[in-house]
């Protein structure tokens, strides 16, 4: 069953409407469920369907390319193998020539695969849509795949003959925690939201680990057998997953484990140092090919400029992976360890992750859809904040996001300490704006003096599982 995806969807509806012909791009994350979403917009059927194999030559990938050619028309099996990706289209052209339906639909999944070494297949593919389909009122040409650098550098901001080619492009974003919610649920799970947000927590919101979730199981003992157990699908993944987006991921990989270890984030001078990679225009190409596939996010100071931004490791999983699992001793080691503080400083970095996921559902909840806002962090006098929220109607909000198995108490020590952080903010970025406190934690705030004389918002859990404004 298809959840969410809602907005894609439309989009695909309004797509298939068109009285021209289209060039779509798709690409998101490794695991997101790009294939899956094609194949139930279209309910399975093609005029012609083909797969890139990973890691094979350009022979091979010919091959697989004209085994799906004759499974669409069994009369060309005497064809024999094309000898080049010119030959390869011309084939595919002939065979949507015969067909008679109003509209002809071709999917190309896993499209970086198929542009192996000096093959010429870019060529070729530019050859078939510029001299013959965009000329045509009736195919839909849909292409997709995982290495977003790719189909971004190499198609969708293309140079040569493609360049502004692509008609559509949908990036295939992971789930939200109200569409994981729903696709737990039509799995028979019975987890509440503070099991589920464990869950994002770990494997975010990718619908391919969410799906090994198993009904009748905890939330830490799902955790325990997916990421911990021999067989468990993310005790080997994160290699997997880097290798399969990018070339000589090793330096990719290095940049993750530098950002894993300091929550704030790192700028980029930071990330040179401790890498050791070059300081050059190749590590800011990883640093965009990381931030495109949504495993790192770029952001910035309140009130600094470009050049101090840092970048900071959005990914739940390679956080999760390289803090306990690549080091995990045994079958229990998750269950056993919940309450340790190694456990507790993961969850809190992780929850803030989780909120800052969920900006459009928070500012929905704060009654500011419909006001300008830009979101960003501040460091300053020894304090900091992870989430500022500066808005168009002369309020900042700035926000603190605590992950607790009860109602988060706030503390004498506690109190100065946000007392303190509003007197830094104020002096350092001399705003005029009204500062409001907003506390954002799994069951709310306890009530106490401090509560009611430092927060202005007090926002629980469940506000991240309402749909944002324009979603």
């Amino acid at each position: 069953m298809l959840i969410g995806r809602t907005k894609e969807l439309e989009q695909i509806k309004k797509i298939c409407g068109s009285t021209q012909s289209e060039f779509v791009a798709i690409y998101g994350r490794r695991r997101v469920g790009k294939t899956f979403l094609i194949r139930e917009a279209f309910n399975g059927y093609f005029d012609f369907y083909v797969t890139g194999m990973a890691n094979v030559n350009t022979r091979q990938q010919l091959l697989n390319f004209h085994l799906a050619l004759k499974k669409y028309d069994p009369a060309a099996k005497e064809n024999a193998l094309p000898e080049n990706w010119l030959m390869a289209f011309q084939r595919l052209i002939s065979l949507l020539e015969l067909k008679a339906n109003d509209q002809k639909t071709v999917f190309l999944d896993e499209l970086p695969w198929l542009d192996t070494a000096q093959s010429g297949f870019m060529s070729a593919l530019e050859h078939f849509w510029n001299s013959w389909a965009s000329s045509r009122k009736d195919i839909i040409l849909i292409v997709c795949g995982s290495a977003a650098s790719w189909m971004i550098n190499k198609l969708i901001h293309n140079t040569g003959g493609l360049h502004n080619r692509v008609t559509h492009r949908i990036k295939l974003e992971p789930f939200t925690l109200a569409e994981c919610e729903t696709f737990l649920k039509s799995r028979n799970t019975v987890f509440d939201r503070y099991q589920v947000i464990q869950l994002y927590m770990v494997m975010g919101g990718i619908p391919f680990y969410l799906n090994q979730v198993e009904p009748g199981s905890s939330a830490a003992q799902n955790i325990d057998r997916i990421c911990f157990s021999e067989n468990g699908l993310l005790v080997t993944e994160f290699d997997d997953l880097y290798r399969s987006l990018f070339n000589k991921a090793e330096k990719h990989i290095l940049i993750i484990e530098a950002l894993s270890k300091k929550a704030k984030g790192l700028t980029r001078d930071e990330i040179i140092v401790i890498t050791k990679l070059p300081n050059a225009g190749s590590t800011t190409r990883i640093l965009k090919e990381l931030e495109e596939s949504g495993f790192i996010r770029k952001y910035y100071s309140f009130g600094k400029k470009e050049r101090n931004s840092l970048y900071q490791l959005s990914d739940f999983y390679s956080l999760f992976y390289l803090r306990f699992i690549v080091n995990r001793r045994d079958e229990n080691n998750w269950i056993n360890g919940l309450d340790d503080p190694k456990h507790r400083a993961w969850s809190g970095y992780a929850f803030e992750q989780v909120c800052l996921a969920h900006i459009k559902e928070i500012k929905q909840a704060l009654g500011i859809s419909g006001v300008q806002t830009t979101a960003s962090s501040w460091i300053g006098n020894g304090a900091q904040i992870d989430l500022v929220i500066d808005r168009k109607d002369q309020v900042i909000n700035l926000c603190e996001m605590k992950f607790s198995v009860n109602d988060f108490k706030i503390t004498k020590k506690y109190a100065g300490e946000l007392r303190n952080k509003i007197a830094a903010f104020r002096e350092t970025t001399n705003t005029r704006k009204a500062l409001f406190i907003t506390m954002i934690t799994t069951y709310g705030l306890a009530s106490n003096e401090y509560a009611g004389a430092l927060v202005q918002n007090s926002l629980s859990m469940d506000v991240l599982f309402h749909p944002g404004a324009d979603q």
